[in-house]
């Protein structure tokens, strides 16, 4: 539990998962009957930019300064985009939105969230964030087993986030196994499972393990650079199981438009692992 995701707020692979939560959530907006969305890694929801820990990284540099200084004239991003300025009020880059901010900016009054968040001092931050707010729960607990008894929602329509730290060596197969158990308990939810590309092979190893669950499944990669050494963050991939019809459409054009913008070394990277 040594894991903080302070000092990496904002950079290239928030970006690129956070840029298509939004979209996700867009579509989840089309019709009007509610939704609930389960974030099993809340963090500590809101990012002080000008912190310690982004000071000692300054990841955030690569990542959403390369959007928030230069307007960026496209409808894929303004939604992601959007709650990045309000909290930025002034003009100066400051504050990131992490994922509790960016989904509850996009909840109706009918919406429900749940966040959970093992770490307590992260509890209670993100607690803190969300006092009195009655379309938020939060759960301080392990996020598999969250997974467990979070679902399915009464609303029966919605999405999962699935954004492990990958601090413990075997997060790929406690993630399979979690995986497996909420598709039995609620199948027909979207799921989004964020993954670090570090070692190309054990990438492929998750992914087909992905297949095997017979659902529709779409993965988008975001390279910062070639795979060369597996001890860095080369990549960012975001898995999509049930995705909303036509987001591959929008994914299409969206990771052309941030390779360009962060000024990514590497490929980009669409791919149907199985469709309906």
């Amino acid at each position: 539990m040594n894991y903080r995701h302070a000092y990496h707020a904002g950079n290239f692979a928030d970006v690129h998962k956070h840029a298509i939560l939004t979209l996700l959530l867009a579509h989840l907006r089309r019709k009007e009957t509610p939704f609930h969305v389960l974030d099993t890694h809340a963090g500590i929801g809101r990012y002080d930019l000008s912190g310690v820990e982004a000071g000692k990284t300054g990841e955030f540099e690569g990542g959403i300064r390369k959007l928030f200084e230069r307007p960026v004239d496209d409808a894929l991003l303004e939604t992601y985009l959007d709650p990045v300025r309000r909290e930025n009020a002034d003009g100066t880059l400051r504050f990131y939105p992490g994922s509790p901010c960016l989904i509850r900016s996009q909840l109706r009054e009918s919406d429900r969230m749940t966040l959970i968040e093992l770490h307590p001092e992260d509890a209670a931050s993100v607690r803190a964030l969300f006092k009195r707010d009655r379309q938020v729960t939060i759960r301080e607990e392990d996020a598999y087993q969250a997974l467990k008894a979070c679902l399915p929602p009464k609303e029966r329509r919605g999405l999962v986030l699935i954004d492990p730290p990958y601090e413990v060596t075997d997060e790929f197969q406690r993630l399979i196994k979690g995986l497996g158990e909420a598709l039995k308990r609620w199948p027909t939810g979207i799921y989004a499972i964020w993954y670090p590309i570090k070692s190309t092979a054990e990438v492929k190893r998750f992914t087909d393990e992905l297949v095997n669950f017979g659902k529709p499944a779409l993965t988008s990669e975001l390279m910062l650079r070639a795979p060369d050494d597996e001890t860095k963050l080369n990549g960012s991939g975001l898995a999509l199981i049930n995705p909303p019809w036509q987001l591959d459409e929008q994914l299409a054009a969206l990771l052309p438009l941030l390779h360009k913008r962060l000024l990514c070394q590497g490929r980009t990277h669409l791919q149907w692992l199985a469709r309906a």
